[in-house]
């Protein structure tokens, strides 16, 4: 049963790690490597003029710097909202939070596409078309549903007699909030983060649709703007993705032992 568990774990990592790795060992390949003139797996040499490259033709670090901005604000807006959001759904009773709960949930259904001529309309009423503070506006209301539901699931798993008793020492619902309830529910905390940060970085739709300067594009649109219509730099695409999936690596790795928590964490529904 071992050998078992451990060939499966083993097939696990090849089929979601090898790609990834792939991608990383073709980055530092040649072009006449990577255009078939040479079909070795490994490169001849560690190659690092992809990088260059990318670095020094193009706004790689721009398009790196806007994404960043955009992913960072707009998961600490969704985090903020989310938190009161879910505090309020899990521990007041008013009228209409049944259907507000329903129409959270109901907002994770519509798929993106739909509501990209509404959003557009709406940004350039707003005056923010072709600005980071409008991805972030659209971002933020597509965070929000799933990091309010985690939210609100989390302090409901805590129990309400811990915030009873912060309640009767002469804390405030909002200083029993961030001392009390947010401490037990930082791994809710960490998933609604870790899902804000991955739907805003890899996220290409809006971000094509919604910018149209190149110093304000971010990085999936900029490197989509690597594939030429005849020709394709293969070599500066390529660890243009081993850079843009590292720091989604690296988060991944570093918050790996509060996402491990959710399994075991006893979340109500």
């Amino acid at each position: 049963m071992r050998t078992v568990r451990y060939v499966g774990a083993l097939l696990a990592l090849v089929l979601f790690a090898g790609p990834f790795l792939f991608m990383v060992i073709s980055s530092f390949k040649q072009p006449q490597e990577l255009n078939g003139v040479v079909n070795d797996f490994l490169p001849q040499s560690a190659h690092i003029g992809n990088y260059t490259n990318l670095f020094g033709s193009g706004n790689f670090p721009l398009y790196f710097l806007n994404s960043a901005i955009v992913a960072l604000v707009t998961t600490l807006l969704a985090l903020f909202v989310a938190i009161l959001a879910g505090y309020a759904l899990a521990r007041f009773s008013f009228a209409g939070r049944r259907l507000l709960l329903l129409a959270v949930v109901a907002m994770q259904m519509f798929p993106a596409v739909l509501m990209a001529i509404p959003l557009y309309k709406i940004l350039r009423t707003l005056g923010m078309l072709d600005a980071r503070s409008g991805l972030i506006l659209v971002y933020v209301t597509f965070a929000l549903p799933f990091c309010i539901w985690m939210m609100r699931n989390y302090f409901l798993s805590v129990p309400v007699e811990i915030e009873e008793a912060a309640l009767i020492d002469g804390c405030g619902h909002f200083t029993a909030l961030w001392r009390v309830l947010l401490p037990p529910a930082l791994p809710g905390v960490t998933a609604a983060g870790a899902f804000s940060i991955i739907l805003v970085w890899d996220e290409f739709l809006y971000a094509n649709t919604f910018v149209n300067s190149d110093e304000r594009r971010t990085l999936s649109v900029g490197l989509d703007s690597l594939i030429g219509e005849y020709t394709t730099d293969w070599g500066q695409l390529l660890a243009g993705g081993v850079l843009m999936t590292l720091p989604v690596v690296l988060i991944f790795a570093f918050l790996q032992r509060y996402l491990t928590q959710i399994a075991g964490g006893g979340v109500k529904g």
